[in-house]
Parts: C-alpha cells; structure tokens; sequence
C-alpha cells in the first residue's frame, strides 16, 4: 500500500474535535516521516458541508456514497447529531459496507451509535462518552458497553470515550502503524499525553458523577474524601452514619451502583493518581496518603482501576 487511506465519517451537527483529533493527529504524523503516509479526507453524505454542532462548517473532500476499498482505517465521528446519522440508511449503509473493506474501523465518542446501529458492535466490548454509555447499552443490548476506558481495542473495532479521547486512540494506531518513537514525536508536537492507555478511567471519581440526593450517602461520601487515611471499612462507615451495614450498602448501591468498599476503592485510587501526577512523593508515602497502607496494595488497586502499575501511570503524566 502506497498510502495509508483514512476516511473520517462526518455529518450535520458533528463535533468539530472529534473530527479534528483524528485528522490533526494523523497529519502531524504525516509531517513527522509516517511511512505510508496517512491519506486523510473527510467524507459526508452527498460530500456536502456540514455543519458542526458549535455552528461552524466542515468541508468534505468526497461524498461517503462514492467512496471504495481497500481502506486502511475507518472512523466514524461523533457529535450531537448522533441519533439522527445512526438512524439514517444511507450513513449507516455505507459506513456498514466501507467497514467490510476496511483493515480497522473506529468511532469517536457517540460516533459508537452508528456503528452499533451497522452491527459492526455486536458482541463486542465498546465505549463512548460516559455520559450516554447507559443509553448506548439500552437501545443495543447485544453490545458489551463498558462506560470505563478511555478507548477499547475488540479486534479490529475501536471505540474511543469523548471527544479528546479520539486523541489518545489515533496515538495508539500511530504507535501500531510507526512504533513508539513516531507516536512519542506526535504527542510532544500536539502538547499532550504521550498516550494515556486505554483502560484509564475516563473521569475522576470526584467529577463525574452527580452529588447523591440522598442526605446520608452525600455526608458518607465527603467524610470519606476527607479521612481517606482512617478505617473505612463498611462497619466502620456505617457506624459513622449511625446506621446498619446492610442500609448503607443498600443506599449506596441505590445512589452509587458501588458497595461502600468499592466506592472507598476507588475514591483511594482516583486520589493517588492525582498526587502521582502532580507531586514526586515516594510510592510508599502515596500509598500512606490515601489509606492504602502499602505500595503493593496501592500497586493492585491501580492496576484493577487503570490497567497499569502506578510507576508506568506517573511516567505517562511526565511524558506530557
């Protein structure tokens, strides 16, 4: 192959960065030696301008309808136009016949529902943005949605998480396509991470989700963020909160979907990897800070969380 050939599936009210992080991405590589070079064009249906969802125009470089094999690598954006571009025959039609003719197929963030309405998710774990991960699962049950990672690899399937995410997923194929030091080359020219890797949490355990209505559950979880050193064991939470274990584990299953132990977990994990990334304390003295106890024990936690030892996730923040 000559080129590498990427099409880049756009569409009225698309999001503007999960088209450019793709293509940006791919071009910097470009300009950096990628050999074959990435062949980039964005394709639209009827290959006219689209309009993002921020109200700017994107030009398309040819109409999704014209376009054959072999392909090196599929993607499909995301964007608030999603529902509509999965429900629409002719989209979903061609991104189902292009993904045949395609050594990799991907999508950005909610670019995940016209994959899944394609079939090509089916029996498959895949991501999207966290904020619609339940949504996705529910209108296609027989995809494995895992509302975690910042991107999942299934084969050759990639779904990546919102927006930036795409990012990380197109570094991953640069690496694969160029090895590490082409990759590494790319992140230090786009200013970011050298690649944060896949299985990292999308969100921090204090950011994503909503402050519990209930009264208990929202005075358990600030008292656990606060005395993250002390005994958190469920007793001893339920203790604090002058109720059974069983209640507690009850209302926090309701409001969380985790047990006290699991949200403990990972408010402990989510913890150490800020003070991993923003300050050079000892592995040890992390573990200490954040109720741990041990390195090792932080060590299992992070690598359950995140997919990685803290060591490799401390040198990943640096590399950006």
């Amino acid at each position: 192959m000559e080129v590498r050939r990427v099409v880049v599936v756009a569409y009225e009210a698309v999001g503007l960065l999960d088209v450019a992080c793709v293509t940006s991405t791919l071009e910097e590589a470009n300009w950096h030696g990628a050999a074959p070079c990435y062949e980039v064009r964005v394709a639209t249906p009827g290959g006219h301008p689209v309009t993002c969802g921020t109200g700017l125009t994107v030009q398309a470089q040819q109409a999704l309808e014209r376009i054959s094999g072999p392909l090196d690598t599929l993607v499909v954006s995301g964007g608030v136009g999603h529902d509509d571009a999965a429900a629409n025959p002719l989209i979903v039609g061609h991104v189902r016949r292009l993904a045949r003719e395609s050594r990799r197929v991907a999508s950005v963030c909610t670019g995940a529902y016209v994959l899944a309405a394609a079939g090509l998710l089916d029996g498959r774990r895949a991501t999207t943005h966290w904020q619609v991960a339940h949504d996705l699962a529910a209108r296609y049950p027989a995809v494995a949605v895992d509302a975690d990672p910042i991107f999942i690899r299934d084969g050759n399937v990639a779904t990546s998480a919102g927006v930036t995410a795409a990012l990380d997923l197109t570094l991953a194929f640069v690496e694969e396509d160029n090895g590490p030091e082409l990759a590494r080359t790319v992140a230090r020219n786009l200013v970011t991470y050298l690649q944060r890797p896949g299985d990292q949490a999308q969100m921090s355990m204090f950011v994503s989700a909503p402050v519990p209505a209930n009264n208990l559950v929202r005075r358990t979880i600030e008292y656990i963020a606060a005395h993250l050193r002390d005994d958190l064991t469920t007793p001893a939470l339920a203790n604090e909160a002058g109720v059974s274990e069983r209640h507690l584990t009850r209302l926090f299953l309701q409001h969380l979907q985790l047990t006290p132990g699991r949200y403990v977990r990972q408010v402990r994990t989510e913890a150490a990897a800020h003070l991993l990334a923003s300050t050079s304390l000892p592995m040890a003295s992390v573990a200490v800070r954040c109720g741990f106890g041990t390195a090792e024990t932080l060590r299992q936690a992070f690598v359950d969380r995140y997919g990685i030892p803290p060591s490799r996730y401390r040198l990943t923040q640096a590399a950006g």
